[in-house]
């Protein structure tokens, strides 16, 4: 199940050892877990020993099934491996690995694909997620009622804390995952995470992403294949320490729903929307960039509409291409004329978003506005698509396709 990206020489593994001792393997018993619980980590020397020893006395102190935590190091430049060694030289029913490379995705693909236990989990490194969800999240595993378990932020029973920021964004991406790629789970990103390792060695070659944007590949894929996922309302308390950088991030996440989305070719209207949504994120994040961009010199009403302008024109000219099939250079002038209508459309949509953002905060942050704007795309890229189809390019592209 070793993914080609990642060698077993890219690998080392320490039961309780230190770093200098070779890698000598401990006289404990080695029965299988049932469970195997990763811990990805990159330079957490500071809070790495709280955590785990927080977690040990969890699952110490009446946990009623056999588990194992497995610490993953991707590369960490500070204290955190030869730390991560001293725990499981001192803690029973710990191990470690050491990667070459980052990545959280490539932490699980390791750490998942060399255990032997029935059920393989994981959790952040910070505990965020309250520890009183994980027998909920494995027990439906371990009877096979399940194949797959996620914790949820964002059910009715589940209680957060963090702040307006990632809350807004947490809540876009998984409305963006439910339109795009039809979603019906409800948290992709929650780091408390379950899977059946039947599963999982049928599902990790498919992977391709090494990095945050695989466990939401992950549950896509699985969701395909039509397993059950489960679905657990968690507690969770924002670390405000968090290592994640967000605007690459969520820029890596578009890229990756793209990806599947170009995946999803089914009939005619499939192929359109399949084409005209991986245009649309294109277009969206170019929009973003200029919008940014302009922001630090002009108003943002002046900055949104000169952003979507630019963009209108190449968003057109390539759903005309490549969403509709029409080749010749009949009718461009007319369906560009067009589509400055649907622009229009688009800019009333938008410009209603950020006045009423005004209105509620004269002084709104940047990262806000952006926000806002974003998800205000969203919905007129979807009235965007009506009109092109049934207005725009109505009657072409039959020819076309002909």
């Amino acid at each position: 199940m070793t993914h080609p990206d990642i060698s077993t020489a890219d690998i080392t593994t320490a039961d309780v050892t230190s770093p200098a001792d070779g890698g000598i393997q401990s006289d404990r018993p080695t029965t299988v877990p049932a469970i195997d619980i990763v811990v990805p980590v990159y330079n957490e020397a500071a809070g790495l020993q709280r955590s785990i020893m927080r977690l040990h006395d969890f699952l110490e102190d009446g946990f009623p099934l056999s588990w194992r935590i497995t610490i993953v190091d991707n590369a960490s430049t500070d204290h955190t491996w030869p730390l991560a060694c001293q725990l499981a030289r001192e803690l029973d029913g710990v191990r470690v690995l050491r990667l070459a490379e980052k990545g959280r995705g490539r932490a699980l693909r390791a750490a998942w694909a060399s255990s032997d236990s029935p059920v393989l989990a994981y959790m952040d490194v910070d505990l965020s997620t309250d520890l009183s969800g994980l027998l909920p999240l494995v027990a439906p595993l371990l009877s096979e009622h399940s194949d797959v378990a996620i914790g949820t932020r964002l059910a009715r029973d589940s209680r957060v804390s963090r702040g307006a920021k990632r809350e807004l964004i947490s809540r876009c991406y998984n409305v963006l995952l439910r339109g795009a790629l039809a979603a019906r789970f409800s948290d992709a990103q929650c780091g408390f995470k379950a899977i059946r390792a039947d599963h999982a060695r049928a599902l990790l070659p498919t992977v391709r992403d090494q990095e945050w944007f695989f466990d939401t590949e992950l549950l896509v894929r699985a969701q395909r294949r039509g397993l059950r996922i489960h679905e657990v309302p968690v507690d969770w308390v924002d670390d405000p320490d968090s290592r994640v950088d967000i605007i690459p991030t969520a820029l890596a996440d578009l890229r990756g729903v793209a990806r599947l989305l170009a995946e999803r070719r089914r009939g005619p209207l499939g192929q359109q929307l399949v084409r005209f949504t991986a245009i649309g994120i294109t277009s969206t994040l170019a929009y973003l960039a200029l919008y940014l961009v302009l922001r630090t010199a002009v108003p943002a009403v002046v900055a949104n509409a000169v952003a979507l302008a630019v963009t209108a024109v190449a968003n057109t000219a390539a759903n005309r291409h490549f969403t509709f099939g029409i080749r010749d250079k009949q009718g461009q002038l007319r369906h560009q004329l067009q589509g400055i209508g649907v622009f229009a459309t688009a800019l009333a949509v938008t410009t209603a978003a950020i006045g009423l953002l005004h209105l509620t905060d004269p002084h709104p942050p940047r990262w806000l506005e952006a926000a806002v704007l974003v998800v205000a795309n969203l919905g007129a890229t979807a009235l965007r698509f009506l009109l092109l189809r049934g207005w725009v390019f109505a009657g072409t592209t039959t020819a076309a396709r002909s």
